[in-house]
């Protein structure tokens, strides 16, 4: 094994998994590594039952269920001349929501959508020029025009012998709707689903840097959730201020009660995808459900930071020096602060706060975040 890609690829004495590893190569667009991830939801999906068809149709809801996260939920490019996004706002679907995105639900809603035209689209290359590694030699010097052609005809009457990952449920390639999977390869997928899954979630992580650049925490952006994590400990450090001190919510000016208060991500959670508590303040929830996705107007930032500082200057009052430090340590991680004291310093704070969320901002709306949101 000299590839060193493979190095990550469990070995096998009867499959290519150096063919394998090359599935990937000179990739341009999202296809390939949305195509192959469907194809391994659904086998885990069916228990790898490898008697079972794959029609393309399912392929094509699972793809578009997929990619539907990072593009609709966090407005992630797949690059300049890839077409998924505009697949995808083709469907007739209203499934925005901050809380728990179930992927059963989205598929469903998916599989009731007209994909006739969504379907001959993407699965009129993928399905064949993902499996083009298996057959490299045959393939040789073959005008591109043919490729499809060749591949539906290598991958049925080589499949004994070559052992594709899967042929089709026709030789002619224009009447083909479906594969077949090779037993082994379904075999092979189950015993190394885990790092099977991993590799492809890291070649995915990486084409999508190059198309998202400076897009925080992406790594988190490119699969569903199965749940958002609780809020508690991020409450219950505001209402520990809220004990100490009246506060007014920086966009309706209401005395906040700790008893009815809601947690705002000032950035929407969709573009930083974390809970970090610099990036967290109290609100009314009336207040909060209205803001939803947007970017506040700019004229909240000050106030914003003033209610910050506000927080951090009456906790390190109030609260023991470990667990301020506790609450704190991804303040001086994330904002870059290498003085704890600059915490406790508001014009230090609001210089540390515009440097690093002018930048942010400004990339939230180039993803088409709305901004300018008034309460």
């Amino acid at each position: 094994m000299t590839n060193s890609k493979m190095n990550n690829l469990p070995e096998s004495d009867h499959l290519n998994i150096s063919a394998l590893s090359q599935l990937f190569d000179a990739t341009t667009n999202s296809y390939k590594y949305l195509f192959f991830n469907a194809l391994l939801d659904i086998l885990a999906r069916k228990l790898f039952d490898n008697s079972t068809r794959i029609y393309f149709r399912e392929l094509v809801i699972e793809i578009l269920a997929n990619a539907w996260y990072p593009h609709i939920f966090f407005k992630l490019s797949f690059g300049k001349q890839d077409q998924i996004a505009n697949k995808l706002d083709q469907l007739n679907i209203e499934f925005y929501t901050e809380k728990v995105t179930k992927k059963e639900k989205l598929i469903n809603l998916i599989g009731q959508q007209n994909l006739d035209d969504i379907s001959n689209s993407l699965m009129r290359f993928v399905p064949f020029r993902l499996i083009r590694p298996f057959f490299a030699n045959e393939l040789r010097g073959t005008k591109d025009y043919l490729v499809n052609f060749r591949i539906t005809e290598l991958s049925t009457n080589l499949f004994d012998n070559y052992k594709p990952i899967y042929c089709f449920n026709s030789t002619e390639y224009k009447e083909t709707n479906s594969i077949i999977l090779n037993s082994d390869w379904v075999e092979y997928f189950k015993q190394n689903f885990t790092i099977i899954k991993g590799w492809v979630a890291w070649e995915w992580l990486n084409y999508m840097q190059k198309n998202n650049q400076n897009t925080p925490n992406l790594a988190s952006k490119l699969f569903p959730l199965d749940k958002r994590e609780s809020l508690h400990q991020q409450a219950k450090y505001w209402k520990i201020i809220l004990d100490k001190q009246p506060i007014k919510c920086i966009y309706s000016h209401q005395i906040l009660d700790k008893n009815s208060v809601s947690i705002d991500h000032y950035l929407p959670w969709s573009f930083v995808a974390h809970d970090r508590l610099w990036n967290l303040i109290p609100t009314m929830s009336s207040v909060n459900s209205s803001k939803s996705n947007n970017i506040p107007s700019s004229q909240y930032l000050a106030k914003f930071i003033q209610l910050q500082h506000q927080g951090l200057t009456i906790s390190h009052q109030y609260l023991p020096q470990k667990e301020w430090l506790k609450y704190t340590e991804n303040y001086l991680l994330d904002l870059k602060i290498s003085h704890i004291e600059d915490l406790l310093n508001l014009e230090t704070l609001t210089n540390i706060y515009n440097r690093q969320f002018e930048p942010l901002i400004s990339l939230a709306k180039i993803q088409g975040f709305n901004d300018n949101w008034t309460y």
